[in-house]
């Protein structure tokens, strides 16, 4: 059987092997080194870890919460509550991206914001808010199903010795939930880097102002400056190398803590 197997797995890796060389081959070292030091790599790469930063943030600060809530209490309605909120992983990113912008368009919504001197469409800001569209359900997932893994009696415990429910929340239950909470915060703010269709609809493409490295490989390829296009794309592979390795890290103490989440020490 192994060998049976063999086949499929070798092809895969020609394949992907393929794609990386096709990638890397196409400019020499010289060439990479001096794009890597223009003014728009620096620009995007600034930006990038800007937004996917503060979507990754206020993705933790929505989803956890979130997660919790929905992983402890039943209500009315709960199924139809969670599927609207896992369903922007289902959506394609530029289908999302193109509601966040009618919503933002609508005349009631642009009015609220202008008079409260806020702007959203078409600046890094909306990057953001298009990138907290896309990543905030992950987290609230990979949070609900954490917070389900804890044993109850432990909070329950914990409120019995005279915690208040938020104190056994940043006390006991997250605390309990860390590794995986983590692992999905790698998650988010991996997939906030590479965020392209939501981002492009909200904050257009415009270089220097909403370039992030995404959004840099699209213009670059579309006006031809194929080298530009080349280095942002592997700055994008790097990122997902390190959060491959990341994630590899985290999933050693994570298999024992789901041991305890189960079973209890």
């Amino acid at each position: 059987m192994q060998y049976i197997c063999l086949l499929p797995t070798g092809m895969l890796v020609l394949l992907i092997a393929g794609v990386l060389a096709g990638l890397l081959f196409q400019l020499p070292l010289s060439q990479t080194l001096a794009t890597l030091a223009t003014s728009e790599i620096r620009f995007a790469l600034g930006l990038t870890l800007l937004t996917s930063g503060a979507a990754t943030v206020i993705a933790v600060l929505l989803g956890v919460p979130a997660g919790h809530f929905l992983s402890r209490q039943n209500f009315k309605g709960k199924t139809v509550v969670e599927t609207l909120i896992d369903l922007p992983m289902t959506m394609t990113p530029l289908v999302a991206g193109v509601g966040l912008l009618f919503l933002l368009g609508n005349e009631g919504v642009r009015n609220t914001l202008d008079r409260l001197g806020i702007e959203l469409l078409f600046t890094p800001w909306g990057a953001i808010l298009a990138q907290v569209l896309i990543v905030a359900p992950i987290m609230t997932r990979t949070s609900r199903a954490a917070f389900a893994a804890i044993d109850g009696r432990y909070e329950q415990a914990a409120q019995t010795l005279g915690l208040k429910p938020g104190q056994v929340f940043l006390r006991v239950s997250l605390p309990m939930a860390r590794s995986v909470i983590l692992s999905g915060v790698v998650l988010c703010w991996a997939r906030a880097v590479g965020e392209f269709g939501a981002t492009l609809m909200v904050a257009g493409a415009t270089r220097f102002k909403t370039e992030t490295l995404p959004i840099a490989v699209y213009l670059n390829i579309s006006s031809g400056e194929l080298g530009i296009a080349l280095v942002c794309a592997w700055l994008l592979i790097m990122t997902g190398f390190v959060v491959l390795l990341t994630m590899r890290w985290i999933g050693k103490p994570l298999a024992a803590d789901a041991a305890v989440l189960r079973f209890g020490p």
